[in-house]
């Protein structure tokens, strides 16, 4: 309400509002159930996600691409879209 004038309701259906002290909870809470079927480290800070699992065997590989489809499944159930352009893949060690 501003000047006693409220403005006109709309239906949201995804994101959270920007720019606004409540917008950082809000989003907390709509992706606070990502990681629930993901088996690998995922870590999060504001709007990053890192998804980590060392690969030692065939095992690790197939466990790590499951959670990247979840991840994927989660993202198009809540109309949540990863940047693409952003998405890197990280190789540490001597036997890439």
């Amino acid at each position: 309400m501003v000047n006693n004038s409220f403005s006109e309701w709309s239906w949201v259906i995804s994101g959270v509002p920007q720019g606004s002290v409540l917008g950082p909870l809000l989003f907390k809470l709509f992706i606070n159930d990502i990681e629930d079927e993901i088996n690998s480290t995922i870590s999060m800070f504001a709007d990053d996600t890192k998804l980590c699992r060392t690969v030692q065997s065939m095992e690790d590989v197939y466990i790590l691409q499951a959670d990247l489809y979840t991840l994927s499944d989660w993202a198009s159930t809540w109309q949540m879209r990863f940047n693409v352009d952003k998405c890197k893949v990280m190789h540490l060690g001597s036997n890439n």
